[in-house]
């Protein structure tokens, strides 16, 4: 997670990668993206293959707060992912 989201509004930012996991159905990644200075986490199949999930959009914190809320994010999601060993956003799960 090194890697810095553009905060420019008006204009989308380059996709960054935050993780990546594996499941029973697939290794997944998780990115990141700003979109109009909004950070929007999805999580597609590391192959083309597969439904992308949208895990968050609305993040516009700014500053050191923002950084470790995006990093607590993505870890409880690793580990809802580890505990389920599938998706957690998937539909069927809920």
């Amino acid at each position: 997670m090194s890697a810095t989201l553009d905060r420019k509004r008006g204009r989308t930012g380059a996709r960054v990668e935050l993780a990546r996991y594996p499941v029973a159905s697939g290794d997944r990644v998780l990115y990141g993206q700003r979109v109009d200075g909004v950070v929007r986490v999805t999580d597609v199949p590391q192959k083309a293959r597969g439904r992308a999930y949208l895990v968050e959009r609305g993040r516009e914190e700014e500053g050191p707060n923002a950084n470790a809320a995006l990093q607590a994010l993505v870890a409880d999601y690793l580990r809802q992912a580890s505990v389920l060993d599938a998706v957690p956003m998937a539909e069927n799960l809920i």
